[in-house]
């Protein structure tokens, strides 16, 4: 597998003007100016996002014997995140720019460098003045000069002023100071990274609860109910798809790290090895099985292999009760990035749930004839950053030579796995202004739509409506035109290929339905 650093084919930019122009993901609360890391999902990326988790859904629970589905609450007692250690542990080291950008960074993200403190004196009127309250911090003159334009000027009201940065002699120190604007940072302070909020008409500390980090622990909670209601041995697994929250001090890169997100997780409670019988997998090979699987998926749905590698955390930056985790890793066009996790969890969550709770969560194996708490292994994935991966290896830029003269256009494709394809078929009126077309049109419409998430569309010229379709991923659009009233006839155009061919009105939603699942 080549091992790529970075992409050539396409830039989140172009994903993110995409998603914008064709109303597939776009800011939340946009009209009043947005809020940060929140995004909508359009009518095109609804389709596309739902799709995705069915894709999953299919592959953990309806495909499978030994997996059933559950649905958690996105409010748990908060004894729950005690005892999961999020209180205690979920925190990041913050500290916040004392210049006029008061961004917030992550201590241990910022690296120590060696800087200079550069004044700045208004000479606009010839004598050099000193302005009060500025202290910019950078490497270079250069980086201090930028600094200035992009904050400091308009913080300081020195609009159409001339200035004069100047370095301190003396004053080159080591240290951790702001990127964006020069300014000293902060000392650090831990962050809890989960959202809270208040049960019951009284806001006080007792009722204080938070929103789900992550939606495992509900599972590990309805763990012995769901077992015993599905009449379950070891072993077996318990998925969810659901929404989680988190108080994110960085959002960025579109939809990769966002503050409301969706997770598709799957505890899959499996045999310690030294209960495991011959032939019996271990909870080691049951790591395995998983790491490869979750990988499979994402190329069964469209993903180049060459786009996809393992991590394996080294031991020393393990947590304490991790057995083994490997991240699946994905070339987004903001490099390798961190996809899906899957981790063996080995018998924590339960044993702390167990001690909070007070209640026993063993499990009882009538083969060895003892109690023992269940290992865990996690495949967890991020459903946002699986519908951004899909969507930057589904583009594609693709020159066109059309007609005799040779004139060229460019075409945006999303070639699309057909399962996940937002639309599966598109019916286009060659003529919109002639009524016996458009009514043959919309039957055939209406026809599709029983079956599949097919489109009428007569809103432009045919090429035109053939782009538009191509951008969202659409599998083959169906043109009727002045023919197909005599031949009862209508046009196939296939998206990956553009070629044409002729199929008979009466056989188009079976020809459709079987082209979908081939």
């Amino acid at each position: 597998m080549a091992d790529k650093s970075q992409r050539s084919d396409v830039t989140l930019d172009t994903i993110v003007s995409l998603c914008k122009r064709r109303g597939i993901i776009f800011p939340g609360s946009e009209i009043y100016g947005g809020l940060q890391g929140t995004f909508d999902y359009g009518p095109i990326g609804a389709e596309l996002k739902r799709n995705v988790k069915d894709a999953w859904w299919r592959s953990m629970v309806q495909e499978r014997f030994d997996i059933e589905g559950v649905d958690t609450c996105v409010l748990l007692h908060p004894s729950v995140w005690k005892a999961s250690g999020h209180v205690e542990n979920f925190t990041d080291p913050l500290c916040d720019s004392l210049g006029p950008s008061r961004k917030r960074y992550r201590a241990d993200h910022i690296e120590e460098t060696e800087c200079s403190l550069y004044r700045i004196a208004d000479v606009t009127d010839g004598e050099p003045k000193p302005v009060e309250g500025a202290e910019i911090w950078a490497p270079a003159k250069k980086k201090a000069k930028e600094f200035y334009q992009t904050w400091w000027e308009k913080h300081l009201g020195l609009e159409g002023r001339r200035v004069k940065l100047e370095e301190v002699e003396g004053s080159a120190t080591t240290g951790r100071f702001s990127p964006d604007d020069g300014g000293r940072l902060t000392d650090p302070r831990m962050f809890n990274l989960m959202l809270s909020t208040a049960l019951g008409p009284v806001e006080d500390s007792s009722a204080r609860v938070f929103l789900r980090p992550e939606t495992a622990q509900g599972i590990f909670i309805a763990y012995e109910t769901a077992r015993a209601a599905a009449r379950r041995k070891l072993p077996f697994g318990l998925a969810q798809q659901g929404k989680s929250f988190r108080n994110e001090i960085t959002p960025r890169n579109f939809i990769f790290r966002t503050r409301e997100f969706e997770q598709m997780e799957m505890e899959f409670f499996c045999k310690p090895e030294e209960f495991c019988r011959n032939g019996e997998r271990t909870d080691m090979e049951w790591f395995d099985y998983w790491r490869n699987s979750r990988l499979d998926w994402y190329v069964r749905y469209g993903i180049d292999r060459d786009h996809l590698k393992f991590y394996d955390h080294p031991k020393e930056k393990l947590s304490h009760y991790s057995r083994g985790t490997t991240d699946i890793e994905y070339l987004y066009p903001i490099g390798w990035q961190e996809l899906e996790g899957i981790a063996h969890r080995g018998n924590y969550d339960l044993s702390q749930h167990m001690e909070h709770s007070g209640r026993d969560l063993r499990y009882f194996d009538p083969q060895v004839e003892q109690h023992y708490v269940p290992y865990v292994i996690e495949p967890a994935a991020g459903t946002d950053r699986a519908v951004l991966a899909f969507l930057c290896d589904a583009y594609r830029e693709e020159v066109v030579t059309r007609g005799d003269e040779g004139k060229e256009s460019r075409r945006v494709v999303l070639g699309l796995h057909n399962d996940l394809a937002p639309i599966k078929a598109a019916v286009l009126p060659l003529l919109q202004n002639r009524p016996d077309l458009v009514e043959m049109a919309r039957k055939l419409a209406a026809d599709l739509k029983r079956h599949t998430n097919a489109v009428y569309d007569d809103t432009g010229a045919i090429g035109k409506l053939y782009r538009r379709q191509d951008e969202i991923g659409t599998p083959y659009c169906i043109t009727v035109d002045v023919d197909s009233l005599e031949d009862q006839a209508v046009t196939v155009r296939h998206r990956d290929t553009m070629e044409q061919e002729r199929i008979g009105a009466d056989r188009i939603v079976g020809w459709v339905r079987e082209h979908l699942s081939a």
